[in-house]
């Protein structure tokens, strides 16, 4: 069975709308977010998390962390450029107030690509250092 090539122009398109995400932070914005009252209230009834309840996801952000360095490892230069890019795309830009999470996130993208230089393969095969 042949297999398809991927239509370029169509994942430009599907790179651009998941680009415009950012912006908006995954889909919120006006009418997305419950309102302000309502939230307030469901964090004021929730309860207090306990210790355990905070440390499983802090396990889990490094384990995936981990995942993505392997991953991007083995990806392309094509790839990794991607990566690059969109790191500078979510980057404060003009006009734009920059917010410290998405600083952050910026950096983590770019400190992933460049922790995973250490695990490429190199010309003969093996792994660096």
């Amino acid at each position: 069975m042949p297999t398809a090539k991927p239509d370029p122009s169509e994942s430009a398109k599907q790179r651009q709308r998941a680009l415009q995400r950012w912006d908006n932070e995954g889909g919120a914005g006006p009418g997305r977010l419950p309102a302000k009252d309502s939230l307030e209230a469901a964090v004021a009834s929730a309860p207090p998390l306990t210790n355990a309840e905070l440390v499983q996801p802090h396990i889990r952000v490094i384990a995936l962390e981990n995942v993505m360095i392997a991953l991007l490892a083995q990806a392309t230069d094509v790839q990794l450029e991607l990566v690059r890019d969109m790191a500078a795309y979510i980057s404060p830009r003009a006009g734009f107030t920059p917010h410290p999470l998405t600083l952050g996130a910026a950096g983590e993208m770019m400190s992933l690509v460049d922790r995973s230089n250490h695990f490429r393969p190199i010309a003969d095969g093996t792994s660096e250092p």
